[in-house]
């Protein structure tokens, strides 16, 4: 952890931001860290990405890994920087802007953020984040909601990012899901990546396609359908499918 004499060493203007993105078999979510703002003896409550000034002695990649150990408790997530966010209207909330400065002690003017990505599977072990004092959740991607700064053009962004990762890698798929998953699940994420609703027929045609992806003997329990059968993914087989 920094000392307030380092946090006095940030560079006030570039920033890191992580979009967290993980699939809970219904919903693509983002993780947002809740942030409360007190103004003119009133208080504010909303979310915004997790993210952090750098500081002058780290790379941005440290100071990405450093924002989700501290604000998440997340070790060594694996990142993907993908987009730098220099808009001048990034610092127009004076709300954002007056929340900064009391937070790192310092005039706020115009910062440059770096977005970071990651693909996560959302288990019963993450669907709660806490560490020192914050309050993060999950939140659907596509949620009507204002968030913090830029963040949800942020979001968007990276949205598209993952568009781009399934339509040049479908192994990014796999990153969401867990071990064993249904056909419906893997259907459902499809929808949610894309914003779009897939025919059930075509799509099944699709899943026998699709070699690396090994229907097992195993059905679901103690669901009040009809048991639908688990899958999973044949890295073998799909790396073989690449060559």
């Amino acid at each position: 952890m920094k000392t307030e004499q380092n946090v006095r060493l940030a560079n006030h203007h570039i920033s890191v931001d992580c979009v967290v993105v993980g699939f809970d078999g219904e919903q693509l979510k983002v993780l947002l860290l809740k942030r409360t703002i007190n103004e003119n003896g009133q208080e504010y409550h909303d979310m915004k990405l997790p993210g952090s000034l750098i500081y002058e002695d780290e790379d941005l990649d440290a100071a990405a890994q450093r924002v989700l150990l501290e604000q998440a408790g997340i070790r060594r997530m694996p990142l993907v920087q993908f987009k730098a966010f220099g808009s001048r209207d990034r610092t127009k909330n004076v709300k954002d802007v007056k929340w900064l400065e009391r937070a790192i002690k310092m005039k706020v003017e115009r910062i440059v953020t770096i977005a970071y990505l990651s693909l996560v599977k959302i288990s019963a072990n993450n669907t709660t984040f806490k560490a020192a004092g914050n309050e993060l959740c999950w939140m659907p991607v596509d949620a009507q909601i204002e968030l913090a700064f830029d963040h949800n053009i942020i979001v968007n962004e990276a949205l598209k990012q993952i568009r781009h990762f399934v339509d040049n890698d479908p192994i990014y798929l796999f990153h969401l899901l867990p071990h064993r998953f249904t056909a419906l699940q893997l259907r459902t994420l499809f929808e949610r990546i894309y914003g779009k609703q897939l025919d059930v027929r075509n799509f099944q045609k699709k899943l026998k396609q699709m070699n690396y992806v090994v229907p097992l003997d195993e059905y679901e329990k103690n669901v009040a359908h009809r048991a639908a059968r688990y899958y999973r993914f044949d890295k073998v087989a799909y790396n073989k499918m690449r060559r």
